[in-house]
């Protein structure tokens, strides 16, 4: 595991803090020592004497080559006699001058140049960081037809000024966080100053600071550390690889988290209606933005209890099932050996089998053989009289619903809830497939996200967020900003006049 929850012992953080909180030396030959012991002798540690009296150290990889000529060694001559005079000599905009060892590695490790003079207990560190980053490029999981086509990096600095060129506001605020004793990952948490609840502020900077990891790869990892509940199968914050996306967040008083090293960011808090919401939405008219939204919403539903109600039917309700379409049922099934619970179990598992080898698998591979691994298995099937053929058309229907749920991490959670409510279903019919419903909507009343409900705006009932929920009214009805984020300011524009 790349990071564990327990928080460490006193004694133990302790007797780490007081290894590196030493000061540097004057002598450059014990400098160089010091740093490399504290690196423990990596072979990637440069060192240069520039001078009988300058030395330089650096971890390659970790600065801009072009920099380092330019800005720092084309800058050093003799004159470079103390460090007053080069840090003064530097062009780089992040030069400063510390004492002690920690900090000096620590700006190493991030991408900093080491400057020591012979004779001084001070040493000059210049931050040239490599630039090297993926460009920016289309979002590969949030792709929509009208609208942006760009998608955040895995840069950090380059996702918030993506940010700051969408929002051209004075109160956008960013606050810097450092999480990860091994890994020291930055972490920007954005809000609009203003409207973002101070509350909820807090308590994102809070359950942040609360962390004991060893560090943190992905926002993904960040976000299951500070939601509501862990526990829970559903996400309670949603992640976005779309810029618009995470301004329309901010702008609705919702606060956005940025990890570095990673192309996703989080926003919270965020109700369960907000996962079957696609960007697009906002960028088409309202009666065809309400009509897809409602269609999600179906899908959604059909995903999770279509097989459970055909399995429910045929094993303990015949009766409600039409005389018409009962005959060619019976005629379907009369060659299947397994009862209809275990022959939709079995279909159930080869789809999902078929979509995770074909996700695993390189991009037109994996949809080849989606494709034809599903035509072939499912012809097999029915000729081998292993299934029935409506039966292959109803979980066709149903993994087709779960790929219209916008959002990868929901549609994973719809696509694991059908295995149980399929077993319920098999042994209590439709009394089990009710119970699966009540106890899923018990489940999500009781869920928040940063505290707020997340059945919101239906529970607590919000009528004026109901503009912007299944449906979606004209811009000019939905000019408040949801009760859920509790904004300080809660108009996001004049309405019609």
């Amino acid at each position: 595991m790349i990071f564990k929850k327990n928080k460490k012992s006193p004694d133990k953080k302790k007797t780490k803090t007081d290894v590196h909180e030493v000061k540097l030396a004057e002598s450059s030959s014990e400098f160089i020592e010091s740093v490399k012991t504290s690196l423990h002798n990596s072979s990637d540690v440069v060192v240069i004497n520039v001078q009988p009296n300058l030395t330089i150290i650096y971890i390659e990889g970790l600065i801009d080559g072009n920099k380092f000529n330019r800005d720092v060694l084309g800058q050093l001559d003799e004159t470079s006699v103390e460090p007053k005079v080069v840090e003064s000599q530097m062009n780089s905009g992040d030069v400063q001058q510390t004492p002690e060892l920690k900090k000096a590695v620590i700006a190493l490790l991030g991408g900093a140049v080491l400057i020591h003079v012979e004779g001084f207990a001070n040493v000059v560190s210049v931050m040239i960081p490599t630039t090297d980053r993926r460009a920016l490029s289309k979002p590969e999981n949030e792709s929509i037809v009208i609208g942006p086509q760009l998608g955040f990096n895995e840069s950090l600095t380059t996702n918030v000024s993506l940010i700051r060129r969408y929002l051209v506001n004075s109160d956008l605020t960013n606050v810097s966080m450092i999480l990860g004793e091994q890994t020291r990952t930055s972490i920007s948490v954005m809000y609009i100053d203003g409207i973002a609840s101070k509350e909820m502020v807090e308590t994102v900077k809070q359950r942040i600071n609360n962390i004991s990891v060893d560090g943190v790869m992905d926002s993904s990892v960040l976000m299951q550390l500070i939601e509501d509940n862990s526990m829970s199968i559903f996400p309670l914050m949603v992640l976005t690889e779309r810029p618009d996306r995470a301004c329309s967040w901010l702008l609705n008083g919702k606060i956005i988290i940025l990890v570095d090293g990673s192309s996703l960011v989080i926003g919270c808090p965020q109700s369960f209606i907000e996962y079957f919401q696609s960007m697009e939405d906002q960028n088409v008219k309202w009666q065809v933005a309400s009509f897809f939204r409602m269609l999600r919403m179906i899908a959604m539903l059909l995903s999770v209890f279509f097989t459970a109600v055909y399995v429910a039917s045929l094993t303990f309700h015949y009766e409600i099932i039409p005389q018409p379409l009962l005959i060619p049922l019976s005629e379907s099934r009369s060659r299947v050996p397994f009862p209809p619970i275990i022959e939709a179990l079995l279909l159930e598992f080869i789809i999902e089998l078929l979509r995770e080898a074909g996700a695993r698998l390189p991009t037109k591979v994996g949809q080849t053989m989606g494709i034809v691994g599903g035509i072939v298995i499912g012809t097999a099937a029915v000729d081998a009289g292993f299934t029935s053929n409506i039966l292959i058309i109803i979980v066709a229907l149903g993994a087709l619903a779960s790929f219209t749920t916008p959002n990868f991490m929901m549609g994973n959670v719809i696509r694991i809830l059908r295995f149980p409510i399929i077993i319920l279903a098999g042994f209590w019919g439709f009394y089990g497939t009710m119970f699966a419903f009540c106890f899923l909507l018990i489940h999500l009343l009781r869920q928040s996200s940063l505290g707020s409900p997340f059945l919101a705006p239906f529970y607590p009932v919000r009528l004026r967020d109901w503009t912007n929920s299944i449906i979606r009214l004209p811009l000019s009805m939905t000019s408040k900003r949801p009760f859920q984020t509790r904004p300080l300011d809660s108009q996001k524009y004049d309405e019609e006049k």
